[in-house]
């Protein structure tokens, strides 16, 4: 019998098995991606828009054009204006087309990439947040906030281009980052102009918003000890001449 079992048993394990028929899945055209020739396709036809494709933020009042914020930034990019045809060309270009553009050398090149970066994340210099500009200039007036009768509160508020203050409600006044109100009477902050009447004003200038670079003394941070070794070698020679 038990014999019988063990041969049985044998038998079941050595019994070829039925194959499992493949099922395959019916091939959509639609799934395919195809490579795209767009060198000789229709002009008018729009590439396709890569994920790793920059964002492009939107213009601001103050910063309305391509001109304005490369003036904004400084370091002499102003000059390269002229090599974006619009604010989504500023935005998207990659290092190696500017690069192919003349925008050179490579520093300069590296702080736009860098002030674009900012400019997406809404970092922007003094009157970045100014709600009502024209042709590049900014009113602000002296809001003042009564909250007893001993205490009164003054703020540099931004109102539309030629309007007094009375004139607009105060749920559509803009108080700009940086800007105050010194000795009740004065608005202080970068580059206020004063004004006829009371007030301030502010305008696109060049750099602006310029990160300034450190300044080299003596040679810089890998030259320095020699420079300064070298200088003290000739103050004592100097020094040694001068009383023989």
């Amino acid at each position: 019998m038990k014999s019988l079992g063990l041969s049985s048993a044998f038998g079941l394990l050595l019994r070829p098995c039925a194959a499992k028929p493949i099922v395959t899945k019916p091939i959509v055209a639609s799934s395919l991606v195809l490579p795209a020739r767009w060198a000789h396709s229709d002009a008018s036809a729009t590439p396709p828009q890569s994920k790793d494709l920059p964002s492009v933020p939107p213009t601001t009042p103050f910063v309305p054009d391509v001109e304005t914020f490369l003036t904004l930034i400084g370091r002499n990019l102003k000059q390269h204006a002229s090599k974006f045809p619009t604010w989504e060309s500023l935005f998207t270009l990659k290092s190696e087309q500017l690069k192919e553009l003349g925008v050179e050398p490579a520093r300069p090149r590296r702080y736009l990439m860098y002030w674009r970066q900012r400019f997406r994340a809404g970092k922007f210099g003094a009157g970045g947040d100014l709600l009502y500009v024209e042709n590049g200039e900014a009113h602000l007036r002296i809001l003042k906030t009564e909250k007893d009768p001993l205490t009164t509160f003054r703020h540099a508020v931004n109102v539309p281009f030629g309007k007094k203050l009375e004139d607009v409600p105060r749920e559509q006044l803009a108080r700009p980052l940086g800007y105050k109100v010194e000795a009740n009477t004065k608005i202080v902050g970068p580059y206020v102009l004063p004004m006829r009447g009371g007030g301030a004003r502010i305008k696109v200038t060049e750099g602006m918003w310029e990160l300034r670079r450190g300044h080299k003394v003596d040679g810089g941070e890998r030259r320095q000890a020699e420079v300064r070794f070298k200088r003290r070698v000739a103050e004592r020679k100097a020094l040694r001449e001068k009383q023989h």
